[in-house]
């Protein structure tokens, strides 16, 4: 791997510090290649901490703008980038907050057709997409590729998330859950409404994003126990986390 520079060890000392982490820890954040869905509301805190880290390459998939209303959860964005693409935006942000993270910008929608271009040249993805179509596709592409998932889900006071990856086993053989044992189908379109209608917190992205980055970080490093076959769920009115675990589901035609 490549060595820490002077200006990189005396960045992240405070990682280094931690004897989980250290300088071979650091070491693998700076050799690491992640692709992040969204540069909304779930992926601003992501993106901001994963950054921060000294995570070596981030990729950032989004084709949307900045607009006003974004704002009040979006923080990787201000005032001045109204109107500007986002992954432009965010691009900028992260530079003026680490020089030594390399951003490569997808203007695009996530799908399988994006995943089988570009999904193999990154090591982790993670979805903070707000819709079921990409969650299911990035779901799928993360299992083909053989790619571990960091995904999350937030709307008005409550958020969830979860890690995936299903290609690997536990300690009894069992292969890990895949999202679809988590959800098995995406909800009737209209029955669980958009933020734009019921509004959300801004600080409650903050919670589930920063989470994610976490996650993604012991992910990397190897540290930790990610959240692998369980469901974090937060509720912001009553300060209440509770854990949920799940298992895979024996396919039809499959003895137990």
């Amino acid at each position: 791997m490549e060595p820490l520079t002077p200006d990189e060890i005396a960045r992240y000392q405070r990682h280094i510090l931690l004897p989980e982490v250290g300088g071979a820890g650091q070491q693998k954040l700076k050799a690491a290649r992640v692709l992040v869905i969204g540069a909304g509301g779930l992926g601003a805190p992501v993106l901001h901490y994963l950054a921060a880290a000294g995570v070596g390459s981030i990729g950032i998939v989004d084709d949307d703008r900045v607009s006003l209303s974004n704002l009040q959860r979006q923080v990787i964005h201000d005032t001045q980038t109204v109107g500007e693409l986002k992954t432009a935006s965010a691009t900028a942000a992260l530079a003026r907050l680490n020089p030594h993270v390399r951003v490569i910008c997808h203007e695009e929608r996530f799908d399988q057709a994006f995943a089988a271009l570009y999904l193999s040249g990154y090591d982790v993805l993670i979805d903070g997409s707000d819709n079921f179509d990409t969650r299911y596709a990035a779901a799928d592409a993360a299992q083909a590729a053989e790619r571990p998932l960091v995904t999350g889900a937030v709307g008005r006071f409550e958020g969830q998330l979860t890690v995936l990856k299903p290609y690997e086993r536990d300690k009894d053989g069992c292969l890990f859950p895949r999202y679809r044992d988590l959800f098995p189908e995406k909800p009737p379109q209209g029955l669980v409404p958009a933020c734009a209608q019921t509004g959300i917190l801004g600080a409650l992205t903050g919670v589930i994003g920063t989470l994610m980055a976490m996650e993604t970080i012991k992910l990397i490093t190897g540290i930790g126990n990610p959240l692998v076959g369980r469901l974090l769920l937060y509720d912001g009115l009553s300060a209440r986390f509770d854990t949920v675990a799940y298992r895979r589901r024996r396919e039809e035609g499959q003895h137990p």
